[in-house]
Parts: C-alpha cells; sequence; structure tokens
C-alpha cells in the first residue's frame, strides 16, 4: 500500500503541474520498505541552452523520512547543491527532528518493477575537490572502473585494494565524483558502493563533488 500511495502521489502532482521525473534505473533493489515518508522531486528544466532544476518540496515534513525523486538526465553539479540546502534544513530544525527519520534517493528497479531507495542520511557533501591528506576514489563520467592512487580499480574490489596498501598513518578515505556525471550515472554507482563498500565502514565516507 506504501508504494501505491506514493506512485499516485507523484502521477498526481506530475498531471496537474505538467511534468515528471525521469528516475534512474537498476537491476538491483537496497531497500524497498519505507513507511512514513515525503516525496521531494527535482524537475529537469531548460531555458534556452541551459539545463536548470526545479525544486518542489512542499509535502515535506521535517519528521518523516524524505525520498528524493530526482531526474535522471540531471547533472550533480545541478543536483548536489539543491540536495545540500535541503539536507541542511533538515538537519537544523531541532524541534521537529526525529532520529530515525531517513533521507532516501529513489529509482526503478527495472528486473523487480518495484520502486527501490538508496540511503543517504549520514553523507556529507562537499563542493570542491579533496585535499591530499585523503585517499580519494575518483568516479569518472563514463567510466565503469575508479581511480585509486592512479590505478584503475573495479568498484567491487575497491575495499580489497585499499586495505592491501601498506600506509604509514591509514588515511580516511573518501569518494569524488565528476561533477559532470549524470544523475543517473551517480546512483547506479551508490548502488554498487552500497552493495560492495559502505556496507563494510563504520562511518560512510565524505563525498566530494568536483
Amino acid at each position: 500500500m506504501k508504494y501505491i500511495i506514493l506512485i499516485i502521489a507523484f502521477l498526481v502532482f506530475s498531471c496537474g503541474k505538467k511534468e515528471d521525473v525521469l528516475l534512474p534505473k537498476s537491476n538491483v533493489t537496497i531497500e524497498k520498505d519505507v513507511e512514513d515518508l515525503s516525496p521531494i522531486y527535482i524537475f529537469f528544466k531548460t531555458e534556452g541552452k541551459d539545463t536548470i532544476t526545479e525544486v518542489n518540496r512542499k509535502s515535506s515534513i521535517i519528521s518523516t523520512n524524505w525520498i528524493f525523486n530526482i531526474d535522471k538526465r540531471l547533472p550533480l553539479k545541478l543536483v548536489i547543491p539543491e540536495v545540500i540546502k535541503l539536507q541542511e534544513k533538515k538537519r537544523a530544525d531541532s524541534a521537529h527532528k526525529n532520529e530515525n527519520a531517513q533521507n532516501y534517493y529513489s529509482y526503478a528497479d527495472s528486473i523487480g518493477k518495484n520502486l527501490a531507495f538508496v540511503p543517504f542520511t549520514k553523507v556529507f557533501y562537499k563542493i570542491e575537490k579533496p585535499n591530499r591528506e585523503n585517499f580519494v576514489v575518483y568516479f569518472r563520467k563514463g567510466k565503469k572502473q575508479v581511480l585509486m592512487g592512479g590505478r584503475e580499480i573495479k568498484i567491487s574490489e575497491i575495499l580489497q585494494h585499499f586495505y592491501s596498501i601498506k600506509f604509514k598513518r591509514v588515511p580516511d578515505m573518501v569518494f569524488l565524483f565528476d561533477k559532470n556525471m549524470s544523475y543517473e550515472e551517480y546512483i547506479q554507482n551508490k548502488i554498487l558502493l552500497q552493495k560492495y563498500v559502505t556496507y563494510n565502514l563504520d562511518k560512510l565516507p565524505v563525498e566530494f563533488i568536483f
């Protein structure tokens, strides 16, 4: 029932505004059981030759789980600044804060034929380049492998490669995403990270967009 409610709310809003959001797709579900939710929409728009975003969070309630429905065509350089603003607003509202309320990105599971979700509540984004003290895992636009210390590595082998290096002092591992990467490519990378990497870490690394 909770999925039906979400889908109906999405369609009614879209039809009323003559707008829609093209969700990213994947062939795996990370999470699908999310209740007590508020939808947030970030639309793909154009003004002349420029791509812009349009955000609608009228239905969002601070104390609920926020579902970010973001158009897959948008580049990260436009998406993440909007996400940061919304994250900061939720984190700063102590009067209505619910420690159990989470933030999720939505996407479509093309195999299971259902809405699915990637959690990102603990992620702190930075719109800049990481400093040299960090060990950077670099996700490049259009590339299946990441760069780690100048080497190309499969996402499934990130932890194995990191722990194989004999550091004098173990650095913090952070993720760097190409700002021109599409939101869909970002979500597909996030799904692989959730599967192979971040579930094994005590805390989620900071994510840099540059």
